[in-house]
């Protein structure tokens, strides 16, 4: 199980915070199957391969542009609000409208393993 440090929580209480850092908040390469919801639209499956504290990249065929707003919905969890910032065609990258709680994130590390 990978623990993230308590200094983080500390260093990265708002997004706005966060948002100064180039990466915002250290990334963990993960491989879990999730749901993304553009708003208005139905869901459609997509796979996290990449999760921070801001934000989280995933595997996802679809046409989305930059703006767009999402909820991802993650096993056991409930829907995340995000942003679209990015897509290349195969992934797309979100930022999160709040900061995802330390210990959801712990949580989420403890039950899928990390990827090298």
């Amino acid at each position: 199980m990978m623990i993230i440090s308590q200094n983080l929580e500390r260093t990265y209480m708002r997004y706005e915070d966060a948002a100064q850092e180039d990466r915002c908040a250290p990334r963990v390469k993960l491989h879990i199957p999730a749901q993304m919801r553009p708003s208005g639209s139905p869901s459609f499956s997509v796979v996290v391969k990449d999760l921070s504290l801001s934000g989280v990249a995933c595997e996802a065929l679809t046409g989305m542009t930059a703006g767009t707003r999402v909820w991802l919905t993650l096993p056991g969890l409930s829907a995340l609000q995000a942003k679209i910032v990015w897509n290349d065609g195969t992934m797309v990258g979100c930022e999160f409208d709040t900061l995802l709680n330390l210990a959801v994130m712990e949580n989420v590390l403890a039950r899928f393993p990390v990827q090298a």
